[in-house]
Formats: C-alpha cells, sequence, structure tokens
C-alpha cells in the first residue's frame, strides 16, 4: 500500500480509502447490511493497508456508521482513522450541530473522530451552516476532542467552493473527480486551489459511480486500451489518473464485493504521483472523448436524490439512459426496466413534484428526462 503525507494535518494516509457507502446488502435493502461479507471485505482492506474508512450520517439508511462501529472492534479502531460528516440539512440551529455530532460518536462508538466534514455543501447548505455559526461549532468540536480535523464534502460549482475554502482554516476537503469530471464542480482547479493552502484533499467519485469501471466495453474503447500496451482494468485506468497527481491524498471508492476490494488494493500498492507516461495519459484521454461524445445525462448514482415521494427508482432509470448511449445497448436497458425494475420504480410513476431536483448535486433536469425514460424503455405491452 502506498501512503501520503495529507497536507498540513501530517498524517500519513493510505491512498485507497474504503467508502462504505455501497456494502453489500440483503434483499436489495439498502438498510440491511450483510455485515459477514461487508466485515470480511472492510477488514481485508485494512488489513492490507487501508487506513482511511469513510462513512455518513445517511449511508445505508442511517446503517452505515454502526456497521463501522462494528467494523473497528477487535483491535481494527487502531489501525484506521474513521471520517464521517455531519448531515447539514438537518441543521436548523446552532445547537443542532452538536447533538449530531454526539448521536455520530454514540453511532460509531468512539469519543473522536479523526475526520469530521460538513457533507455535500451547497449553496443553500453553506447558507444555513454560516447562519448556525459552523466556526464555533468546529473550534468547539476540536476543543472538546470530539473532532480532531474538520473539512467539508462539496457539490457545487467552483466559485463557491472557493469561496468556501477561503471561509475557514479547512484541514481539508472532499470533491468529485475523476477523468471525465475534471471541468466539474470543484474540478482540477480546485484540487490545485485547495491544495495550495495546505488542505488534504479526499477525491470521491473516482470510478463515476461505477460507469469508469465497467469491462463490458464498447469496441472502440476495446481498441484504445489495447493500442495502449497496457493490460489495465478500466477501473486500473481510472485509479491511476488521480493517484498519478501529487495534489491527491486519498481515493474513495466504494467497494461493494471482496474482488473489488483485492483489485483496488493490489493497484493502491503499484500507483505513485507521476508515474504515468505520455502514452498513457494520450490513453485517458482517447476514452474521455469517447464517453463524453456518447453520454446524455450527468449522473453519478450518488442518491442523494432519494428517496422519490412516488417510489421512483431515479439513478436507475437515469442508468438505463446513460448505458443504451454509451454502449449501444437498447436491450439491456429495456431489461433493466422491464424485467428488472418493479413497475412502482419505472419513470411513468413520476408526478413531477420536483422534490428531486432540489436535491440533485448534478443539477440534472430529472423530470424532463424521466420523461424520456418512460417513453423510450418501457414496454407499452404490459
Amino acid at each position: 500500500m502506498q501512503y501520503r503525507e495529507f497536507g498540513k494535518t501530517g498524517e500519513r494516509l493510505s491512498i485507497l480509502g474504503f467508502g462504505a457507502m455501497r456494502l453489500p446488502v440483503i434483499d436489495d435493502d439498502s438498510s440491511k447490511i450483510d455485515y459477514d461479507k461487508s466485515i470480511e471485505m472492510v477488514r481485508y482492506a485494512i488489513d492490507n493497508g487501508v487506513n482511511y474508512l469513510d462513512t455518513a450520517y445517511p449511508y445505508h439508511g442511517g446503517k452505515s456508521e454502526a456497521f463501522c462501529a462494528a467494523v473497528m472492534k477487535d483491535g481494527y479502531r487502531e489501525k484506521i482513522k474513521i471520517a464521517t460528516k455531519s448531515p447539514v440539512w438537518d441543521i436548523k440551529k446552532h445547537e443542532d450541530f452538536y447533538s449530531k455530532l454526539d448521536e455520530q460518536l454514540s453511532n460509531l462508538e468512539v469519543s473522536q473522530i479523526d475526520f469530521y466534514l460538513l457533507h455535500a455543501l451547497n449553496t443553500d447548505f453553506w447558507e444555513t451552516i454560516k447562519k448556525n455559526d459552523y466556526k464555533e461549532f468546529l473550534r468547539k468540536g476540536k476543543e472538546d476532542g470530539k473532532i480532531k480535523y474538520a473539512g467539508f464534502s462539496f457539490h457545487d460549482d467552483l466559485s463557491l467552493f472557493k469561496e468556501i475554502v477561503d471561509d475557514y482554516d479547512w484541514d481539508f476537503c472532499q470533491i468529485q473527480l475523476n477523468y471525465m469530471d475534471e471541468n466539474y464542480q470543484a474540478g482540477l482547479e480546485g484540487l490545485k486551489y485547495a491544495s495550495a493552502k495546505g488542505m488534504g484533499i479526499i477525491i470521491m467519485e473516482p470510478l463515476r459511480g461505477g460507469l469508469l469501471a465497467k469491462t463490458e466495453l464498447p469496441e472502440a474503447i476495446k481498441k484504445i486500451y489495447a493500442e495502449s500496451g497496457k493490460n489495465w482494468t478500466p477501473a486500473q485506468w481510472a485509479l491511476k489518473y488521480l493517484w498519478n497527481m501529487e495534489d491527491v491524498g486519498v481515493v474513495l471508492s466504494g467497494m461493494s464485493t471482496i474482488e473489488q476490494a483485492k483489485e483496488n488494493v493490489a493497484v493502491a500498492s503499484e500507483s505513485t504521483a507521476g508515474s504515468l507516461t505520455d502514452k498513457d495519459v494520450d490513453t485517458i484521454s482517447k476514452v474521455k472523448d469517447f464517453y463524453y461524445s456518447r453520454i446524455r445525462v450527468n449522473c453519478t448514482r450518488c442518491k442523494y436524490c432519494m428517496p422519490c415521494p412516488a417510489g421512483v427508482n431515479i439513478p436507475d432509470n437515469l442508468w438505463a439512459y446513460n448505458n443504451d448511449a454509451i454502449y449501444d445497448d437498447f436491450a439491456g436497458s429495456c431489461n433493466q426496466i422491464n424485467m428488472w425494475m418493479d413497475k412502482s420504480e419505472r419513470a411513468s410513476n413520476c408526478v413531477e413534484c420536483g422534490q428531486c431536483e432540489t436535491h440533485c448535486p448534478q443539477n440534472i433536469e430529472i423530470i424532463k428526462t424521466l420523461a424520456i425514460v418512460a417513453d423510450k424503455y418501457e414496454s407499452k405491452s404490459e
């Protein structure tokens, strides 16, 4: 496992972090984590050098933090740094910061959270936390020893990112970045901006919700990779792209299987900054250009749009739309919707309430897109 000094904190963190948001579940219920499979997977990663475990208050229907508490038993607490996030959408007054923090400490069964983030900051949430004096909360949290390092995760435009970075002496931040999103949200410019101030940088969505890890590839992509002379998987290409940058600290992966954990640990053990050749960089650029030419909707499956009041499975419907566009897989998208998706989850059930669009960090026109999905892929014979 490779390690890097994490900004001004001085901590030595593994370049691979485990994101506890896509764990194996029982009966397709995200709140029913399969503890046996999940603990085996996370502890495998820790035993092989991963020392950063990331969770958040809402992950897995609010059950992820308690799961991480189970992972940290049997001596594993001493092997990792634990990160979780304040649900800023629940902050109505200053005191709410403290009650949520105490609840999370209880969930995790720890006295201190190593890396504590204000979750998913955007324009609205930024105004909320400023109004409720987030600075005093973080000062007090650190003073009381409940928070070791303070940061934020981000989903908005570059100008707001810089404003937030400049407003407080943050220890670190978490941004979305992958080779498809170099100029999206904080992007590469935001990465450099925060790093120049000594902040440690956590990367989320390195595989763009799994899109960049798919092994069933269009022939054009296969040809590009074949011409590279490297026998790397698509996931390896995407991860190596990030670890090639010295400003990147930790790359989070929401691993779902032990096989993914093994692959990610292996590639994290051989990836260093500046290791990609000019030919490697050119390969990634060609793959990126191909995807950009075909993608229809900028969904990363973060699930902030869920739950839908009407029961629509928004991420799966948008996935089907992109799957067809990128991989020429109309039949597969139809099967996803008509065979594997419950009727109540289909796009045609959208009542156009707009709640999803207010929560979407990618600012997708979800209502309009669901109407297209319903017309294009839903069976008319049922």
